[in-house]
C-alpha cells in the first residue's frame, strides 16, 4: 500500500514537470513513470532482483493514469498546473514522495538481510533516485542539488529512523509512520524555514 502511495505520489512530480515544459500526453507519461519506478528499480538491481514493475506492472499503470489525469487536468484547465502554485505543488508532493520512498526502500532492504547501514542507503538511494532522473530529462537542477537544503539529509533521516523503530521491534504501522514523519518534518522545516547545514566558508548559496 505505501509503495503504491510513493509511487503515486512522485508520479505526479513527474506529471507536473511535464505540464511545466508543455509535453504532450507520451511525455507526461514518461516522466511520470520514470519518476515513480526510478527509484525503486535501481533499488532492485542492486539487491540482484528484477524491477518490481517488470514482474508486476501495478506500478507502470497508476504512473499511467496519474500522467493522464495530469494531463487532462493541464489540457482542459490551462496554467492550473504550471507557475507558482504548480511549483509548490511539486515541491510538497516531492517532500512526501521523498518521505515515503526513504522508509519503503529502508524495510524492503531489511527484509532482504542487508545490514542496517546499507538498508539505511538503499532507502535514500530509493526516495532520491526517481527525482534526479526526472529532473534531468526535464533539463532541469535536480532537487538534491539545491543549496543546502535537507533532501538528501532528510530522505536519510527518514531511512535511520525506519530502521531504528524496525529493529526496536515495533509494529510495522509504527515504523512507517515514524520514518516517514522524520523525513517529512526535517524536509518539509527546510522549505519553510530555510533549515540547513552551515554553508562552506566563503561560498555563496
Amino acid at each position: 500500500m505505501f509503495e503504491g502511495a510513493g509511487v503515486a505520489v512522485f508520479a505526479l512530480t513527474g506529471a507536473l514537470v511535464a505540464a511545466r515544459k508543455g509535453m504532450d500526453p507520451l511525455g507526461f507519461i514518461l516522466l511520470a513513470t520514470v519518476t515513480g519506478v526510478g527509484g525503486g528499480t535501481l533499488r532492485e538491481l542492486v539487491l540482484g532482483h528484477s524491477a518490481l514493475w517488470v514482474r508486476e506492472p501495478s506500478d507502470v499503470i497508476i504512473c499511467t493514469l496519474v500522467a493522464l489525469g495530469a494531463w487532462t487536468l493541464a489540457y482542459f484547465r490551462p496554467g492550473m498546473l504550471e507557475g507558482w502554485g504548480g511549483r509548490k505543488l511539486l515541491i510538497w508532493a516531492d517532500a512526501a514522495g521523498l518521505s515515503l520512498f526513504a522508509v519503503v526502500g529502508t524495510l524492503r532492504g531489511l527484509d532482504a538481510g542487508v545490514p542496517v547501514i546499507s538498508a539505511v542507503a538503499l532507502g535514500a538511494m530509493t526516495a532520491t533516485f526517481g527525482g534526479v532522473i526526472r529532473d534531468v530529462l526535464a533539463g532541469d537542477r535536480p532537487m538534491v542539488l539545491w543549496s543546502r537544503d535537507f533532501y538528501v539529509t532528510a530522505a536519510t533521516a527518514g531511512a535511520a529512523a525506519a530502521a531504528l523503530l524496525a529493529g526496536l521491534g515495533l509494529p510495522g504501522l509504527v515504523v512507517m509512520l515514524g520514518g516517514i514523519a522524520a523525513a517529512f518534518i526535517l524536509r518539509a522545516g527546510s522549505l519553510l524555514f530555510g533549515w540547513s547545514f552551515p554553508k562552506l566558508p566563503g561560498k555563496a548559496d
